[in-house]
């Protein structure tokens, strides 16, 4: 009597492709460039080569698909147009092999997938509510915590030069505003903190040093309020060579 042949049909590996894409389509993926470049899928960091960081951080910075010669001259400027596509060819490949769908990439265009979270997009969004004439505000608005960093610090990328400058000036911008907007709601505690916050993002910028001495003022404390003025008028000579503004000297003239 023989005995039948057992027959074990192949894995499909379609089957599994499709099935590995599913799961990384139900993750929640983030990207963190704030303070420091971090993608974490369903709250666990992934670990990337640096060129897949770029990749990613440049997409992340831009708001339509981009040609992939146009993000291949970008990212690597110094290198002929061929070496250049080769170098994009290969960031795409180790992407896709610690990440799935993460980047949206037809034959000629790149763009970062709509499902993944980018916190300098978030924080962006935010200020510029904020910042709206209109804007009614909450208590958890005033959080500093979104505003005292900067946009990947220790990159010295040129494509981020302008967008890091961007960033800085409108998380300044914010500060001081709600630094104001503390010392009109009698928070004198909080506004201290988001005036010291907007300092020490800049310390050679006067708006930021004005919105202390008005919460000085405000609170009475006018020694502390001659204080910050000093404090300005010393670093604005000894870097700049320069004497503050009339508003400045107007504020503090009482």
């Amino acid at each position: 009597m023989t005995k039948a042949a057992l027959t074990v049909a192949a894995p499909d590996p379609r089957a599994r492709r499709t099935r590995a894409a599913d799961r990384w389509a139900r993750a929640e993926t983030r990207l963190r460039m704030i303070g420091t470049f971090d993608l974490t899928v369903d709250g666990y960091s992934v670990e990337l080569p640096m060129s897949v960081q770029r990749l990613l951080a440049f997409l992340a910075l831009q708001d339509r698909p981009l040609l992939r010669s146009q993000v291949a001259g970008v990212l690597w400027p110094e290198t002929t147009d061929e070496r250049a596509a080769a170098n994009l060819r290969s960031a795409l490949w180790k992407l896709r092999r610690s990440e799935q769908g993460i980047i949206d990439a037809t034959t000629a265009t790149l763009r970062l997938a709509d499902r993944v979270g980018v916190d300098v997009r978030e924080v962006n969004a935010t200020a510029h509510r904020l910042l709206a004439p209109d804007a009614v505000l909450t208590f958890a608005d005033f959080d500093a915590s979104r505003f005292t960093l900067d946009l990947l610090p220790d990159w010295y990328d040129d494509w981020l030069v302008m967008e890091r400058a961007r960033f800085h000036q409108l998380r300044l911008r914010v500060l001081e505003m709600l630094c104001d907007r503390m010392v009109a709601a009698g928070s004198f505690v909080h506004a201290v903190e988001l005036g010291l916050a907007a300092v020490a993002g800049e310390p050679l910028r006067e708006s930021a040093h004005r919105a202390l001495v008005r919460v000085h003022q405000a609170e009475g404390n006018r020694a502390e309020a001659l204080r910050q003025f000093e404090l300005y008028r010393r670093l604005l000579e000894d870097h700049l060579g320069m004497a503050p503004s009339a508003q400045m000297l107007e504020l503090v003239s009482d």
